[in-house]
């Protein structure tokens, strides 16, 4: 049982591992060694782990859902603690707290930076924190499959045409799972470089915006994205962490008998295009429209970069974009709009049934022919459930720690969200290296809240409130 757990955990280590090497040979070539050594050490320490944890035997006996729940938790655990081993040990006298809080953030997807001011960072350091948004988007794409068995059938079809995974079927998702991660950063990699964004610039935003990270190399995104080609560019960019990262494959290779697996971003890409309209006719005064189309899709992608300064008035628009979220199988967070649409679809026919009881109402999704039931429904109310209870004990948590209301409110959805603060949601002064190390660890717990919410809390309720 312990042996399938930590193979899939040695998997990341070995990862960690190469990525390290890649940073050694990069200070190489650029004769950058101010923090050559610690790359050094955190090869060494991944690479023995992940050897170690390979060797585990794995037992006969099926591991259940719980052991590996567990697993997917530790790994959001152990495998910062060796992201942090560069942050802690390197020139920069970072304390073992704030060096854990920068790996925690960037291998969640979320970040939250204790830097101040990035120009002072080596770039060798910057790439590794990018590259830990990178392993993180990974190990979150993978734990959706490690823990497909949790998850609604309507879902699953997104995926496969299998009721359920046996262990080739989640090793063959898991392959095609890495090659397309791996090919859209490099597709991302080469698009910026084409549009006059330099190498490093290029490199270090391919890793942020495939894993819906908020990790920037410099301090003001304006000074890579100067122009309104490069605005239009990114933004489409950003949509790569919005659908589902087998969207561009399933197009490639679509079949007429596998439309189901359409049906969330078909979705998705009503929803995005009704909400661009909203902006384009009732927001966009000034010639303002890239900006806020910007902004828009930074929101919804759930990486929250900005390129321009605040707008007071659509503030609380961006942030319920936030919780929305995009496609279930992303590096995205939120909620995921498929299940709020759901949601209000089934109230709705319940509504209409008191009034006309004559009448069938269908709870059907539109582009298919799958019917979401009462169980289905009662997942997704309580995952709204979830969400506020955690926002309210964060929102609650973060006042009492000395952050004004308002602040608090705003941190407290953009933590659970995963995603960045910037002049979109009007917390660009927030500085995280000066809060108190209680609110640090608060903030830790609840950006690994927010990434595994629903892989966790949500099945431990299930076990107690949906039995059948």
């Amino acid at each position: 049982m312990l042996g399938l757990q930590t193979r899939y955990l040695s998997f990341f280590f070995g990862l960690i591992s190469i990525l390290s090497f890649f940073n050694i040979i990069y200070s190489y070539y650029l004769n950058l060694y101010l923090n050559l050594d610690t790359y050094y050490l955190a090869f060494i320490i991944s690479l023995i782990i992940s050897i170690i944890f390979y060797k585990i035997k794995i037992s006969p006996i099926k591991t259940n859902i719980y052991n590996k729940i567990l697993t997917v938790f530790l790994g959001y655990i152990f495998l910062p603690l060796i992201l942090s081993i560069p942050f802690y040990f390197s020139i920069y006298n970072l304390t073992f707290l704030n060096s854990f809080f920068e790996s925690v953030s960037g291998f969640t997807s979320t970040g939250f930076t204790i830097f101040e001011n990035i120009k002072h960072i080596d770039q060798s350091l910057i790439l590794w924190r990018s590259s830990s948004q990178w392993i993180g988007g990974l190990y979150f794409l993978f734990s959706i499959i490690f823990l497909i068995d949790i998850y609604d059938e309507s879902f699953k079809k997104s995926l496969t045409n299998f009721i359920s995974f046996n262990s080739s079927e989640i090793f063959k998702q898991a392959v095609k799972i890495f090659f397309l991660y791996s090919i859209l950063t490099l597709s991302i990699f080469i698009i910026l470089n084409l549009f006059s964004v330099r190498a490093f610039d290029s490199l270090n935003l391919a890793f942020t915006l495939i894993s819906s990270g908020g990790f920037l190399p410099v301090n003001d995104l304006s000074t890579i994205i100067k122009d309104n080609t490069q605005i239009i560019v990114l933004s489409f960019l950003m949509l790569l962490s919005f659908f589902s990262i087998f969207f561009i494959y399933n197009l490639i290779f679509f079949r007429k008998k596998n439309i189901n697996f359409f049906y969330e971003d078909l979705h998705l890409i009503i929803y995005l295009i009704v909400i661009i309209s909203i902006f384009f006719l009732f927001f966009s005064f000034n010639n303002e429209f890239l900006n806020n189309l910007f902004s828009i899709i930074s929101s919804i992608s759930n990486i929250g970069f900005s390129i321009n300064e605040e707008q007071s008035n659509l503030i609380i628009i961006f942030l319920i974009l936030v919780i929305i979220g995009g496609s279930f199988f992303s590096t995205s967070s939120g909620l995921r709009f498929i299940k709020i649409y759901s949601l209000f679809k089934y109230s709705l026919n319940q509504i209409l049934s008191f009034s006309r009881p004559k009448n069938i109402f269908m709870n059907r999704l539109i582009f298919t022919k799958i019917n979401f039931d009462s169980n289905e429904i009662n997942k997704y109310f309580l995952s709204i459930i979830v969400f506020t209870l955690s926002f309210l004990i964060l929102a609650s948590l973060l006042t009492l720690a000395g952050i004004e209301f308002e602040s608090s409110f705003k941190l407290s959805i953009l933590t659970l969200m995963n995603t960045v603060n910037s002049s979109i949601y009007g917390l660009t002064e927030l500085n995280y290296n000066n809060l108190h190390y209680l609110t640090k660890y608060t903030l830790i717990f609840f950006m690994i809240i927010g990434r595994i919410e629903l892989l966790t809390i949500l099945l431990l309720l299930k076990k107690f409130l949906f039995k059948n």
